[in-house]
């Protein structure tokens, strides 16, 4: 195929939500034991697979239109066998994490199988012909790979419980802020004496001089350099700040709110993500790299997209999304 242009933005451009498996943790408490084996071709069966083929082909093909399979990436490879590639990797971190499970004694319980069983009811209830043709499942593959799913997610949970993963307020916080910028340290100190003296509104100054036009910002700890945050969180509300050099820029700062409580608190949860999916990642690396997952090829090879297939589902993990909240995995 040829390259088509209009798509050359897509690889840089796109996540793919099955690759966002999302890896925590900077250590386990206990340690695990390792299981030092190569587990070979533990392919799930087609029809399970297709369950996350089918998902992820509909989710690009109604967002970019069936034109996304003609697109040749800059390696040459084409979207379907990068896609396709995609799931394969999904899927062996997915029976890698439930491998993980297994070897840690994670499993479900009776009401979590019920609540399973009710979401892949109506998954496959959701189904069309053309889908279940497509795909060639049955409810039970329906409700393997939830349960497989959710189970790596309660693997992402378990396993990062003990760890101390606390975001202080401090570290968390956001203020809101005026922002001057130029780049003449003459011009910086003239217009600092402008609206220090109480006759000039900071905003309508900022709107006149600034270099960069983003007047308003929210900033977190963490988020600017040491100098620029050290002027900005040492303001009041209604405080401005010195001239701040950094960078051959000069900088000045007006408070308008030196809490931001909701800002705040939506960082914190963040924060508190991020270094959960870090600290998981340790342990899942660790014990990926003693317990590998390989997949045979006659399967995959035999997967191709086709502008006659008639599947139209695309809302697998949006479904579980919806009945389990957000997840770790």
């Amino acid at each position: 195929m040829k390259k088509n242009k209009r798509w050359n933005h897509i690889r840089s451009g796109l996540t793919v939500c099955i690759v966002s498996l999302v890896f925590v943790l900077s250590g386990c408490k206990n340690g695990f034991p390792k299981m030092p084996e190569t587990r070979e071709n533990q392919d799930y069966p087609k029809a399970q697979a297709m369950i996350v083929v089918a998902t992820e082909r509909n989710r690009y093909e109604k967002t970019y239109t069936d034109q996304i399979w003609d697109v040749t990436l800059e390696n040459g490879q084409t979207f379907e066998t990068y896609l396709l590639d995609q799931v394969q990797n999904f899927l062996k971190d997915l029976k890698t994490m439930n491998l993980l499970a297994r070897d840690q004694e994670i499993s479900l319980t009776s009401a979590e199988k019920d609540q399973i069983h009710q979401l892949s009811e109506s998954y496959f209830n959701s189904l069309t012909s053309g889908d279940l043709a497509y795909m060639g499942i049955t409810e039970e593959d329906v409700e393997t790979m939830y349960q497989q799913y959710y189970i790596a997610n309660k693997a992402v949970g378990q396993l990062t419980e003990e760890i101390d993963l606390e975001v202080s307020d401090s570290d968390a916080k956001v203020i809101e802020v005026l922002q001057i910028q130029v780049s003449d340290q003459e011009s910086a100190q003239k217009i600092y004496e402008r609206v220090t003296d109480g006759n000039e509104d900071f905003r309508t100054v900022a709107k006149e001089v600034s270099e960069d036009t983003e007047i308003d910002r929210k900033i977190g700890r963490g988020e600017y350099a040491a100098a620029l945050e050290t002027a900005a969180f040492e303001l009041e509300n209604g405080q401005i700040s010195p001239v701040t050099e950094y960078n051959g820029n000069y900088y000045i700062f007006q408070c308008v709110n030196d809490y931001d409580v909701e800002a705040t608190q939506e960082r914190k949860t963040r924060l508190y993500e991020t270094r959960k999916n870090q600290a998981f990642r340790q342990i899942y690396s660790s014990f990926q790299q003693e317990n590998k997952v390989n997949f045979s090829d006659e399967m995959w090879s035999d997967i191709h997209f086709d502008a006659n297939d008639q599947t139209e589902t695309d809302n697998f993990f949006t479904l579980y999304q919806e009945k389990f909240g957000s997840q770790g995995f």
